[in-house]
């Protein structure tokens, strides 16, 4: 079968379509990758805040002109980093697989010191997030968060500059490029929620599209598909999308019959956090129910007045 890839033309989101495609021919599909600039690769100069007064939005802001892409059959099927991927995508279209997820964990990435403790008072840390920027702020609120874009390459560039002391990244990013030469501490999602979704690619494809996504189902992995599953349905819920303050994180257990989720929300000027922990047995759960839970509790423990909607279900 002929397949074509549509994809950003980053560095990372071309080891990922080409990761992706190796897959596919190994199934004797005929693959071919369609770069496409998206409304995020254009703006790589501003700010998301900048990005969302321009556009309106980020949601969709390194997936919308893909979608259209595929919309009018110039590509088959797309793969995302499905952090960037909205929540409820939009009419037409299916998430099709999620291969087994990467490491899920933010790093810690410094020249100079080897942890988010180690950095000395005031430090200069460069992220583009929210969420980690809320973080950051809530363990060590002394430290000056620094807006940092660009490709991995770029960032690490800036490091090595002295434009700050340390980054913030998804590990799998770097892992995936074998740029780890830097990478001090990897953060344990109980204490530093990674986003949902991050480590984990999502393969879109159009709704109706059977053969395609037919030859793309050796790809889903189950027990990602379980946790991320549970992990956007909290993020809906509490009306996130990848630049809001929150992460959620869903895993099996150690001990492999439970599974856990872990949720924060965090405000990225005063630090102020409300975190929750969910366990259930993991052959009984249901990853809706455990997103819907996650979320639950995060607005009973008081999230919504971060979030700015008065109760359960009004941010959606």
């Amino acid at each position: 079968m002929k397949l074509r890839i549509g994809s950003r033309g980053s560095q990372l989101a071309l080891w990922q379509s080409n990761h992706v495609a190796g897959l596919l021919r190994a199934q004797d599909h005929e693959v071919e990758i369609e770069i496409i600039k998206t409304t995020g690769d254009r703006l790589q100069g501003i700010t998301f805040a900048q990005v969302a007064a321009e556009s309106g939005t980020t949601k969709g802001m390194f997936t919308k002109e893909i979608e259209e892409a595929l919309a009018e059959g110039r590509v088959d099927l797309a793969v995302h980093s499905l952090k960037d991927l909205p929540t409820v995508l939009p009419e037409g279209f299916a998430l099709a697989a999620t291969p087994k997820r990467a490491d899920p964990r933010d790093v810690f990435v410094s020249e100079k010191y080897e942890s988010l403790s180690a950095l000395p008072l005031e430090a200069r840390v460069g992220t583009s997030s929210q969420r980690r920027r809320a973080q950051l702020k809530a363990l060590r609120p002394d430290l000056e968060a620094i807006e940092f874009r660009g490709n991995v390459d770029t960032r690490l560039r800036k490091l090595s500059e002295g434009q700050v002391e340390a980054i913030l990244l998804a590990g799998a990013g770097l892992d995936r490029l074998g740029r780890t030469d830097w990478v001090r501490q990897r953060l344990d999602p109980k204490d530093f929620c990674p986003a949902a979704g991050q480590g984990s690619l999502g393969i879109e494809t159009r709704l109706g599209d059977e053969a395609t996504i037919a030859a793309l189902s050796f790809l889903d992995d189950a027990e990602t598909r379980f946790a991320v599953t549970a992990e956007r349905v909290a993020l809906a819920a509490l009306g996130g999308g990848c630049q809001v303050p929150i992460g959620v994180h869903c895993r099996l257990a150690a001990d492999g019959y439970q599974v856990e989720i872990f949720g924060v929300v965090a405000d990225p000027a005063s630090g102020a956090a409300i975190r929750v922990y969910e366990s259930l047995p993991y052959e009984s759960a249901e990853p809706a129910a455990l997103g819907l839970l996650a979320a639950q509790r995060l607005i009973d423990n008081g999230a919504a007045k971060l979030l700015g909607v008065e109760q359960f279900g009004a941010a959606q």
